[in-house]
């Protein structure tokens, strides 16, 4: 044997294992190849897509945030209103209630004045018909003199 014979028979078995290489086995390959590429163009478009509406996502939660923060900014102004508003409404209502309360102490305060004034009047009256009994040392009666006593009291 020479080497130029086992180079023709290795030569002839080697494009022999190529061929069904090429026939059988490089096609199923090739096939599982062409999937897997398939699939990883699929996974890299899905995850693009996902990460699209991830960023819309969160776009669309950075303006629902903004929003709410406005919503609740507007709340506690109102709500600072209302309480002032409440505020002010019991103010006056409790300057209204203190002017009531003024203006019910002066009327008793004149009533009680205008009492005084008469408890006054009787005992003025009293003691000038006891000065005047005794200026005259004659008893003056009280109810012959009544309209006397009367003009003396209301210029009292």
């Amino acid at each position: 044997m020479t080497i130029n014979l086992t180079m023709l028979g290795q030569l002839i078995s080697f494009v022999l294992f190529v061929l069904f290489c090429m026939k059988f086995v490089w096609p199923p390959i090739t096939e599982i190849m062409r999937e897997r590429q398939k699939a990883l163009a699929e996974g890299l478009e899905k995850a693009a897509a996902a990460e699209k509406q991830l960023e819309d996502a969160n776009d669309a939660a950075a303006v629902e945030l903004e929003e709410a923060k406005k919503q609740a900014a507007e709340l506690l102004v109102q709500a600072r209103n209302r309480a002032n508003q409440i505020v002010e409404e019991a103010k006056d209502l409790a300057h209204e209630e203190a002017d009531r309360i003024k203006t019910g102490a002066q009327a008793e305060i004149d009533q009680e004045v205008n009492r005084a004034r008469e408890v006054l009047r009787g005992q003025v009256s009293d003691l000038a018909i006891e000065g005047a009994e005794k200026i005259l040392e004659s008893t003056v009666d009280k109810n012959m003199h009544q309209e006397m006593l009367n003009k003396i009291a209301a210029q009292l």
